[in-house]
């Protein structure tokens, strides 16, 4: 990602405004037997930006920054009629829904919470979508988000354009989140950078919460 604009994020990241969001690591999107892995995905990227999640959340909580999990859970009863639709027009009725409830597939995968951490089941891409998210943020006077987590053009850019409509600031660090496809990473994060956030590193958010 050399190639696109990141910034050194020390003063813009104070600890007690910011929380550390980690979007979906989860059985079903990054774990070999998880239903991604299933199809034969290539989790590299997934892991090292996972590797680099577990750093940053080891920051965190030595910085006193709120860390906040996002987390699909889904039954059948509660897909949505665009979602079906959407899948039925691309000729895919029927595909196996990911992390059921139940399955396993919607379980952490490495990475897991602790007492005093916020957790969020969502059921869309969004984590701010038929959540409390932004009250829980709110009530923790938390007003500027780091973003991390699976995947970059999904769930991690619905979640980053989302917080930004909502007045949060917002830093997406490039190299601790993750797409299964090198250019669906990269262009993801040169839109959110165009429209939306700041680009920063794993390196330079640690650094900033450790001066």
């Amino acid at each position: 990602m050399a190639d696109l604009p990141h910034i050194d994020p020390a003063g813009m990241i104070a600890p007690a405004r910011t929380a550390l969001i980690v979007v979906d690591v989860q059985v079903d999107f990054a774990a070999p037997e998880g239903l991604i892995g299933r199809f034969g995905i290539d989790l590299t990227p997934a892991e090292a930006a996972i590797d680099r999640i577990e750093m940053l959340i080891a920051a965190a909580r030595a910085a006193g920054v709120t860390v906040a999990f996002m987390r699909v859970m889904t039954r059948p009863e509660t897909d949505s009629e665009a979602l079906k639709t959407l899948m039925a027009r691309r000729g895919t009725p029927g595909e196996e829904g990911i992390c059921r409830i139940g399955s396993g597939g919607e379980d952490y995968y490495r990475l897991f919470p602790q007492p005093g951490d916020i957790e969020i089941s969502k059921l869309v891409y969004s984590s701010f979508h038929g959540t409390d998210l932004e009250q829980q943020l709110r009530a923790r006077g938390i007003d500027t988000l780091v973003m991390t987590g699976l995947t970059t053009e999904c769930c991690v850019d619905s979640t980053t354009r989302d917080a930004f409509h909502r007045d949060f600031h917002t830093f997406v660090v490039s190299d601790a989140c993750a797409a299964y496809e090198p250019d669906l990473h990269a262009h993801a994060l040169k839109a959110l950078a165009a429209n939306t956030s700041l680009l920063v590193t794993t390196d330079a958010v640690m650094a900033a919460w450790s001066a």
